[in-house]
């Protein structure tokens, strides 16, 4: 090496990195031209992993401290090298720093309706979104697998492979969860818990560690929600099956109004009205079901489990609880 040469080349005696705040995931430290000091002192802070590199090869990792850069304290890189332990040279080595603080906020969200499958009702079609957290897990695998030789690499740039990853999964979640679809808005943090569980494997993989993931709303399609809303005013009747059958009378009501009578009563017993579409005849059933045993009709605890059969049919009741109400009517026969 010429003199020049020997003069331009600077020495590094302090090897550290302050965060910019800018999402910045790896920053590799400036090294054209120079060379680190035997004995340079390397400070790590919290939340910041430091990676030596020689020729490619990764060789020791720093976590928070300060640290003396001398063949004791890289024994990795003394063994690449075949330092002796009176090496005191001027060395040269690449040297990335790693955040391994919390990446919050960061959003998931599905661009198109995704397609599930449901115990209740077969393909369905949803839109979901919430956000996610995670951080730098293995510096040495995300280095090998994501970041490189780059100067730096930032959130964003890993933001839609994050993202896909996270959508990818949410079939398994909804799987995992065993919750009905109609179950899902309702159960909003256990669906979450079932998302991380299922992407993290996907995460570490990049040495990734997903901490957490919340999800702030599904859209169910329009023909569920009316479903998921007679589901709720039946939650609200209970097992009383006179109420039940009011409910049902006066949730057709008004489209029996808007319909002058026209075709109506059909299409109200689509919605598991039935033939209850005036009050008295919910006030018929509802003093049958309620009254003793001995004054029960066969014929009108059958005509009721019919309307159950239909409520069933469009999806309104699951098969458990046709089951269970079906029995508790001919629990009256006996």
């Amino acid at each position: 090496m010429g003199l020049m040469d020997f003069v331009k080349k600077q020495f590094i005696d302090v090897l550290e990195w302050t965060e910019a705040g800018d999402g910045t995931l790896a920053w590799r430290h400036p090294m054209t031209d120079n060379e680190i000091q035997y004995g340079a002192s390397l400070t790590v802070r919290e939340s910041q992993l430091a990676v030596f590199v020689d020729e490619g090869r990764i060789a020791d990792v720093f976590g928070p401290g300060r640290y003396t850069l001398t063949t004791a304290t890289l024994p990795l890189l003394t063994n690449l090298r075949h330092w002796d332990k009176l090496f005191q040279s001027p060395f040269k080595s690449d040297v990335y720093f790693f955040s391994t603080r919390q990446q919050v906020d960061q959003r998931w969200g599905t661009t198109q309706p995704v397609t599930i499958r449901d115990k209740d009702f077969g393909a369905v079609r949803l839109r979901a979104f919430g956000n996610y957290s995670y951080r730098v897990g293995d510096a040495s695998l995300f280095h090998r697998q994501i970041s490189g030789t780059r100067d730096a690499y930032t959130t964003s740039d890993l933001e839609g492979q994050l993202r896909g990853l996270m959508l990818q999964h949410i079939s398994d979640a909804v799987a995992a969860s065993g919750l009905p679809f109609l179950d899902l808005a309702s159960n909003q943090v256990e669906f979450a818990s079932q998302l991380r569980l299922a992407t993290a494997p996907a995460f570490e993989q990049l040495g990734l560690r997903l901490e957490g993931v919340t999800l702030q709303n599904i859209s169910l399609p329009e023909a569920l929600q009316t479903v998921l809303d007679q589901k709720i005013g039946m939650g609200m009747v209970g097992d009383d099956m006179g109420r039940f059958v009011q409910y049902q009378a006066a949730q057709a009501m008004p489209r029996f109004a808007e319909g002058g009578g026209s075709g109506v009563a059909g299409d109200a017993m689509g919605l598991g009205a039935g033939v209850a579409l005036g009050q008295m005849m919910a006030n018929q059933l509802g003093q049958g079901l309620q009254a003793a045993p001995a004054g029960v009709k066969p014929g009108e605890v059958m005509a009721t489990i019919e309307q159950l059969a239909q409520l069933l049919t469009k999806g309104v009741l699951t098969q458990d609880e046709f089951d269970a109400k079906k029995a508790q009517l001919l629990q009256k026969l006996a």
